[in-house]
């Protein structure tokens, strides 16, 4: 214990750095509990899309879509989203899986279809690796 303190206080900026990453994670896990937007991990996104004709959708830039996606999902950029409302709601009353590559950028999505009365709105946790880390299938087109 000696050792510790003089080690913090030579090497402050990692402290200060590993500090500033849990406030991140911590609050952006509080901020998605606040917003009511479950995470589903992927065996839970499956028995959606198979038991109750969930939505996929996939927020993730063209050139990311084209590397793999879940197969069937709807490919709607991030900065496409608010345009092309319209095109997702007739599905206001399905359960709809929104996900990225990380969730950052679903969560945001999330939150604009709740906004917009989608009623059944989930983050896929993980995002694409999560799915892949699963053993399920991803299509390239």
């Amino acid at each position: 214990m000696e050792q510790f303190i003089p080690f913090v206080l030579k090497n402050w900026y990692l402290f200060a750095a590993l500090v500033v990453i849990l406030g991140l994670l911590v609050g952006g896990e509080i901020m998605r509990k606040l917003r009511g937007i479950p995470a589903i991990n992927p065996t839970q996104a499956l028995q959606l899309i198979n038991h109750q004709d969930a939505v996929v959708l996939d927020i993730r830039d063209g050139g990311e879509f084209r590397t793999g996606h879940i197969p069937e999902a709807r490919h709607v950029p991030l900065s496409e989203l608010e345009s092309r409302l319209g095109e997702l709601a007739k599905f206001k009353d399905r359960p709809l899986i929104v996900y990225c590559n990380s969730g950052a950028r679903a969560i945001q999505a999330c939150t604009r279809l709740k906004k917009e009365g989608f009623t059944a709105v989930h983050n896929l946790s993980g995002g694409l690796p999560a799915w892949v880390n699963a053993g399920l299938p991803v299509h390239k087109k």
